[in-house]
């Protein structure tokens, strides 16, 4: 069975940032070109960003240096800055999904509408959009969430980034990744390895090295809906069109396209010339199976794989 745990990192963090702020003192968001780990072999060398201070006049923010330290990554955040900086490590690759504590963030992030000019408070948007009109700009608005688009913080090396919205700041994608137009992830979730996203990796999520989230496939996450199980899709996994799963995936599985495996589904298992009837969950890590809907029946099944499912387009992922 492959699970994909993640020790909890009790190391520190820090990093200097550039934080946005209200005249109220209110922390809209903070950016850290480079952000580090104190195990990292001796401090990282932070960026000068005093020459980066300023008041914005239009959006009627200011932009000031936060020095932000983080005395364990097994502690709960404190406030805005100490989230970000999480959520940095995250992107950059410093930390692995499931491996720090993200306890009550949503309470400390604020929720802001994302904007061409940066974060705005979205009771302030008309104003901002008045004075950025006197101004001679025009003002887009792209969202209004509690969490930025990743690229807008981090953009990592070597993947592919087809519609930037589709990734949350926290994301954490691995070398090789390529998440497509309708692809989707969440913070605290991504990919170990080389992968294919196309359909929807959700918080808490982790995908092993060659595997496809096809088109419209969904795995399921734990935000909502009183779920504790996190997750974890193996290495050199197919995931169907518009296939979904709720239990985790060892190495070398298959589900059908259109099948929704939930850990509740009673499904066939035929293995070793035996047939028994058991729901998902119990098979919940197992390597080697493929999942499907016996086309007469209609019933699900799982059957030990033989042959390959071809792999990961290997142009595709080239770096």
């Amino acid at each position: 069975m492959t699970e994909h745990t993640a020790d909890i990192i009790t190391d520190g963090a820090y990093g200097a940032g550039l934080a946005t702020v209200t005249p109220s003192g209110t922390v809209l968001d903070v950016w850290y070109p480079a952000p580090a780990l104190q195990s990292g072999g001796g401090p990282a060398e932070q960026p000068e960003l005093r020459p980066a201070e300023r008041t914005d006049d239009v959006r009627q923010v200011r932009l000031q240096v936060a020095q932000t330290r983080i005395a364990s990554l097994a502690d709960a955040p404190t406030d805005t800055a100490d989230v970000y900086l999480r959520l940095h490590l995250l992107s950059a690759r410093l930390v692995r999904p499931r491996s720090i504590n993200l306890d009550g963030i949503f309470g400390l992030l604020p929720n802001n509408a994302w904007t061409s000019l940066g974060p705005v408070p979205p009771e302030d948007v008309e104003q901002v959009r008045l004075a950025a009109v006197v101004a001679g700009i025009r003002l887009s608005v792209f969202g209004v969430d509690k969490f930025p688009r990743m690229t807008d913080y981090v953009v990592p090396v070597g993947v592919r980034i087809a519609h930037a919205d589709r990734v949350r700041l926290g994301a954490h994608l691995a070398e090789g990744t390529t998440v497509m137009h309708e692809g989707f992830c969440n913070y605290n979730a991504g990919t170990l390895g080389t992968s294919m996203v196309e359909g929807r990796v959700s918080q808490g999520v982790i995908v092993g090295d060659g595997s496809d989230i096809g088109g419209g496939a969904s795995i399921m996450g734990t935000l909502s809906g009183g779920g504790k199980e996190q997750v974890s899709i193996g290495r050199g996994c197919l995931l169907g069109a518009n296939s979904g799963v709720g239990i985790s995936l060892g190495d070398d599985c298959v589900v059908e396209a259109g099948l929704y495996l939930t850990a509740g589904t009673k499904l066939t298992l035929k293995a070793d010339g035996e047939t028994q009837v058991v729901k998902a969950r119990e098979l919940s890590g197992a390597a080697g199976l493929l999942y499907r809907r016996n086309s007469l029946t209609g019933g699900v099944e799982a059957v030990p794989r033989s042959g390959s499912w071809g792999g990961l387009n290997e142009v595709l992922h080239a770096r």
